[in-house]
Order: C-alpha cells, then structure tokens, then sequence
C-alpha cells in the first residue's frame, strides 16, 4: 500500500502551494490518477513522495519512507521527465547500467525492451529517440527492479489525448493482486488562487458513478461523500 500524508510543496514568493495537504492512499492492485491541467501540481506531487521536492508531508510504501528502504529500486519504479542519459548511449546499454545499479541480472535489460515494444531500437542512441519511444523505454527503466509500486509522470504524454488531459498516474500493483485491480481518479478543483485540492471521483465497479466533492474546508487534501 502507498500512503501519502499532508503532502504540500513549498510555496513561492507571493504564490500559495502548487500542492496543498494531498493525502490518499492507493491499495494493492490499484491504479490511482492524478488528473489536472498543465501546472496544476501533478509531478509536483510525485516529486514529493519521492522525496525530490522541498516541502511538507510523507509517504509510506507499504509501511516504510523511501529513506528507510535498503533497495530503491526494488520497491519503487520511477518515470519522470525524459530518460537521463548520455544521448551516444544505447537504449540498450542505458537498461543493462541501471540493472547493474539495482541489483538484477543484466538480462532484465532486454526484456524489458521486449515488454515495453521496442526491441528493434536496442541499439537506437538515446539522442535518437521519438518522444513517444522515449517514453516507453522510459517505463522500461522503471521496470527493470522488478518494483511493487510504480510511480510514472505522464506515461503517455507522446499521445495528443493524453497531453491535453495532462494526466499522471501512481499506480500500485502487486502480483497476487494484478488481476483485481481498480481505478480511483483524483481530480483537481481549482480553489481562489493557484492552490488545488484532490478528491476521488469515480470508482471502478460502482453503479451509477458517484462524485465526492472536496470538502469545503480552507487547505484541506482530503474528500468526503456529499
């Protein structure tokens, strides 16, 4: 399970929050979204579960603050931005180097490439790359730990309708649980200024879909049923 607690991003000058107090949880075999337009806090968020955005809050996954885990890269799965990289370098070579960083057989590297659909670019330099194959050997990269949760940043972003939506995604999975897996979006609602607030809007299974506005209290992440 992945807890996220009072998670709010440091403010600038003269600006409130881009994120302010989101708290939620994502269960075993869940794949939560956050949805909102450009700017409106999405990857700050991720950033901040991953401890790489000056703020308040935590995260736990599955109990534990990413600090306290001795393998990363076994727990967590990470896509954000554009693969980090020497653009001279293979797309095949970038894997079989974060293998060797994780821990795992450098065989990961080209099944992943096999997973993610592009094993005819192994050998494609990372300068080289579409934004859309980008992507994908960045969801590759994620992969390559085996994690239980993976955290990705406009997976995507390559397709028109996904840019427009400006949609990010944490999604937990776990093995025994992938084949019941639900869906619970948060939605952004833009509040006076440039702070927003995040509550669930759908959830899959249910008839007729219900919507649980945010509740109307100043600064608060959390959602409640009308």
């Amino acid at each position: 399970m992945l807890q996220a607690i009072g998670l709010t991003s440091t403010s600038r000058r003269y600006l409130a929050p881009a994120v302010d107090d989101l708290t939620f949880e994502a269960r075993p075999g869940d794949v939560t979204a956050l949805l909102g337009a450009r700017g409106s806090g999405k990857s700050t968020a991720l950033r901040l579960m991953l401890g790489l955005e000056e703020g308040r809050g935590v995260t736990y996954f599955r109990g534990r603050p990413l600090h306290g885990i001795a393998s990363p890269a076994r727990e967590v799965g990470v896509l954000l931005g554009d693969v980090p990289g020497h653009p001279a370098r293979t797309a095949r070579g970038q894997l079989r180097m974060l293998c060797a960083a994780a821990g795992v057989p450098v065989s990961r590297a080209d099944d992943m490439l096999d997973l993610v659909g592009i094993a005819a670019l192994r050998d494609a330099r990372l300068g080289s790359l579409s934004l859309g194959m980008d992507r994908r050997l960045g969801l590759a990269a994620a992969l390559v730990g085996d994690p239980h949760t993976l955290l990705l940043d406009a997976p995507s972003r390559d397709s028109h309708r996904a840019s427009t939506a400006g949609c990010s995604a944490c999604c937990v999975l776990t093995p025994h649980t992938a084949g019941r897996s639900s869906t619970r979006p948060l939605t952004p609602r833009r509040r006076p200024g440039p702070r927003i607030g995040w509550s669930p809007s759908t959830r899959a299974g249910s008839s007729p879909t219900r919507t649980w506005p945010t509740s109307p209290g100043p600064g608060s992440g959390r959602a409640s049923p009308s």
